[in-house]
């Protein structure tokens, strides 16, 4: 059995943060350590059947609460902060999914504007089969059910803007954020460059599964229970978010336009790859050109988010951001013994 320490947190109603950034921290750590903690739906836990419409249950803007901020000791500007998902385990046999006016891939919004009615808002229950790893669509209009794959992830991971900012928790940036990847899963790390003292990190918006764009613009929402090994590095900033599993190393971009943040993606991989390995940074981009996958990770929110991803078995050799992926793996292995 692992010596890390562990920190266990579940907060009550009126411990959860809503910003990233302005918010007091709900602790201090020293990594490495194991975070066990609880996290709330992105509607507070108030969307609970068919007839509870987000308009009319949520009060705006406390939507999609954070668990945290976590003050890292030793955390300052320029450092990194690495959390290797260990375990994301809904905390309910059920989810939920909406669509909301003026919110969405397909509907006019509040920067998109149209003449046309918003798309109607309606609610759909997803019920969780925990044995099979199965999440149930069933229509609202019609008898059609179908069990998908579970694919427990959070939208929302980040740390604290620079700055003196202070971001909402829907809003994805430099600084992580609300970016509803479906890569945010058990089994990857999310380096976050530090902005302030303590980093100030905090995760949410947990998804049982969503389909990359998040084009309605609600997943299947549900709380969790998570556990994560968290870690720091020190002297290693990291612009923007970047990702690793076993088989990538990725890059996330946020802005509008969607191909703006599809640029910010692309152009960090490219220079991860050209300061990792040395490499010049034209022979860099032509080998991203040619390796790279881009899915989408959502296009609904303040900002879109552009996912870059360059599998390992295309890159020189050797590991990224210090092996720090591989060690934490070791860590989550000798905590769960």
């Amino acid at each position: 059995m692992s010596d890390l320490e562990v920190v266990s947190y579940r907060p009550e109603r009126d411990q959860y943060a809503w910003t990233f950034g302005g918010a007091a921290p709900v602790a201090r750590i020293r990594t490495p350590v194991v975070l066990d903690v609880f996290t709330e739906d992105a509607f507070f836990g108030q969307v609970h059947s068919e007839n509870d419409l987000v308009s009319e249950v949520c009060q705006f803007p406390f939507i999609n609460p954070q668990t945290g901020p976590f003050y890292i000791e030793g955390a300052e500007p320029g450092d990194t902060v690495a959390v290797h998902f260990v375990s994301i385990t809904p905390a309910r046999d059920w989810g939920v999914s909406t669509t909301i006016p003026l919110f969405g891939s397909l509907t006019g919004t509040n920067v998109t504007a149209l003449l046309n009615e918003p798309l109607p808002e309606l609610v759909w229950m997803w019920q969780f089969d925990r044995a099979a790893q199965t999440c149930r669509f069933t229509a609202r209009h019609g008898d059609f059910t179908m069990d998908m794959p579970m694919n427990p992830m959070h939208g929302t991971v980040g740390v604290a803007p620079a700055n003196l900012e202070a971001r909402s928790a829907l809003v994805p940036d430099a600084f992580g954020g609300n970016m509803d990847t479906p890569e945010m899963r058990a089994g990857t790390t999310c380096y976050l460059g530090v902005n302030v003292e303590g980093a100030l990190l905090s995760l949410g918006d947990g998804h049982a599964r969503q389909g990359e764009g998040e084009t309605c613009g609600v997943a299947v929402e549900t709380a969790m229970n998570t556990v994560m090994v968290v870690d720091l590095i020190k002297g290693a900033p990291c612009p923007w978010p970047r990702l690793e599993n076993d088989d990538y190393i990725m890059t996330a971009g946020s802005a509008r336009p969607l191909e703006d943040a599809f640029r910010i993606a692309q152009t960090e991989l490219v220079r991860w790859l050209a300061d990792q390995y040395g490499m010049d940074v034209m022979d860099a981009y032509q080998l991203v050109s040619q390796g790279v996958e881009a899915p989408l990770a959502n296009v609904v929110d303040v900002n879109y988010t552009s996912m870059a991803k360059m599998p390992k078995r295309y890159l020189p050799g050797g590991t990224v951001m210090g092996g720090a992926h591989a060690r934490l793996k070791e860590l989550a292995a000798q905590y769960r013994g």
